[in-house]
């Protein structure tokens, strides 16, 4: 055991992150890997917004929303406890091919585990399962803006969770900068205001909670 955590240390040491984020991480409970004893009873693996940004490959205002969105979800619904993979339902209110729901459907399976009919069917007799629990179309939402629903299974209790993406921080000219970073004609000085510029819209994203809106359903 030692050897394994070492060597996962030394990797981890090795990942050149240019970023650190400012977010609170999730902590979620998994029935599977509690049975097959990876976790201990009760206890909850730890998700943070750099695992949603590994999965996703990248960092940007969309990721950082689809963080959010499942983190202000799961804190609605279980507002004492940890919440539990197998038993959180989500809806969208697009379909899977839209840029953003696709984006921000990943990162949210990733999270609870909820997934359509690829997914983790469970242990003998379904236990622990995940598939069909991940729905897109699911809904009209009130609003333009992307939209989830998270319900939970055990009780029925579900709750709406809308990004106001309009209101994100534009990031001023700096962005622009964008296109020469991708031809490659980019001074350091444009990435390094372009790098700036970007973060701070993604960090505005992971601590403003204004930009979101919970309701119950």
């Amino acid at each position: 055991m030692t050897s394994n955590s070492t060597a996962t240390d030394t990797t981890q040491t090795r990942t050149n992150w240019q970023v650190d984020y400012d977010a609170d991480p999730i902590e979620i409970r998994d029935p599977v890997a509690e049975a097959l004893g990876v976790l201990e009873p009760g206890e909850p693996f730890v998700v943070t917004y750099r695992d949603a940004v590994k999965e996703a490959g990248h960092s940007c205002p969309t990721a950082s929303g689809a963080y959010r969105i499942v983190q202000l979800g799961l804190d609605a619904l279980y507002p004492d406890d940890y919440p539990v993979r197998s038993e959180i339902e989500v809806q969208t209110a697009g379909p899977q091919e839209d840029a953003a729901y696709g984006v921000m459907s990943r990162i949210i399976s990733y999270v609870t585990g909820a997934t359509g009919d690829d997914g983790f069917s469970g242990l003998a007799g379904g236990y622990g399962g995940r598939r069909d629990l991940l729905c897109f179309d699911g809904f009209d939402p009130d609003t333009a803006d992307p939209t989830f629903r998270f319900r939970r299974t055990d009780t029925d209790e579900t709750v709406e969770v809308a990004y106001h993406v309009s209101d994100v921080p534009s990031g001023g000219p700096a962005i622009g900068n964008l296109q020469r970073i991708l031809d490659g004609s980019a001074s350091d000085q444009q990435r390094e205001a372009f790098a700036d510029a970007w973060h701070r819209r993604v960090q505005a994203v992971l601590r403003d909670a204004t930009l979101f809106s919970v309701e119950g359903v």
